[in-house]
């Protein structure tokens, strides 16, 4: 009898009901963060007390002080020692980081000072990966300095138009550590991306946009940003991970 290989399968959530679906869809493990319609940054203690509370599988914890760009000041930088120790101390099985240059390298020397920090647990490259200078010598800094995977979709703006840079990074990679397929993740692109890279990691959130409860509306104020509507909820849909965690080969 062949034994099928199943895929491992992360869901990004921001709330305590995305991560129990998530849970529930069949998630290997989470990443945590707030804030996903801005590319999520860190979450607040309270919510992953919650989710843990709620929840039982692995839950690694990004860590990201603001939206933008990947060049942290110093007082940035001292945000992600403190947050690095309290999620260490607080249980977390891991945390999502990543700093860059302004030459577009990767800060070695700063996330090397944060992996210090983290001792046995794991750690991921996030997607400052898809915006460094060199993502092949990116590859290797990552192995050296211990990061155990790296969140990426090939530099471009799905995992399928990054098919090619990701099947090359699985490859050199030669399992030394774990590429986690990022953007534009479904069952549907997971079928797909297998066959041509070889990857068996992927990374989802498996949202939908779901109506608000509110009945009374406000016109024509917006507190957040423009353009938004914010009468609408982002949740992970837990039919959407289960059509994407089912997958093996």
């Amino acid at each position: 009898m062949i034994k099928l290989k199943k895929i491992i399968l992360e869901a990004c959530v921001d709330s305590v009901q995305s991560a129990i679906y998530a849970q529930e869809g069949g998630a290997d493990r989470l990443e945590l963060c707030s804030n996903l319609l801005i590319g999520g940054v860190s979450p607040g203690k309270a919510l992953y007390d919650q989710v843990r509370k709620n929840t039982d599988i692995p839950v690694r914890v990004l860590l990201r002080p603001r939206y933008g760009d990947y060049c942290y000041d110093g007082y940035e930088f001292e945000q992600l020692k403190e947050e690095v120790q309290m999620y260490c101390e607080a249980g977390a099985d891991g945390i999502v980081i990543g700093l860059l240059r302004p030459d577009g390298n990767l800060d070695v020397e700063r996330m090397e000072e944060l992996i210090k920090l983290t001792g046995n647990k794991k750690k991921t490259l996030h997607r400052a990966f898809d915006v460094c200078v060199n993502p092949m010598k990116a590859l290797e800094e990552a192995i050296e300095i211990g990061f155990d995977t790296i969140l990426t979709s090939g530099q471009k703006g799905t995992a399928w138009e990054g098919r090619t840079i990701l099947k090359e990074l699985q490859e050199k990679s030669k399992g030394r550590i774990e590429i986690l397929a990022a953007s534009g993740i479904s069952a549907e692109a997971i079928k797909k991306l297998i066959p041509y890279t070889g990857i068996m990691s992927y990374h989802m959130s498996g949202k939908v946009v779901l109506n608000s409860q509110m009945e009374y509306r406000k016109k024509g104020v917006s507190i957040g940003m423009p353009g938004e509507d914010e009468y609408v909820i982002w949740q992970t849909a837990k039919e959407k991970i289960a059509e994407a965690s089912g997958i093996a080969i």
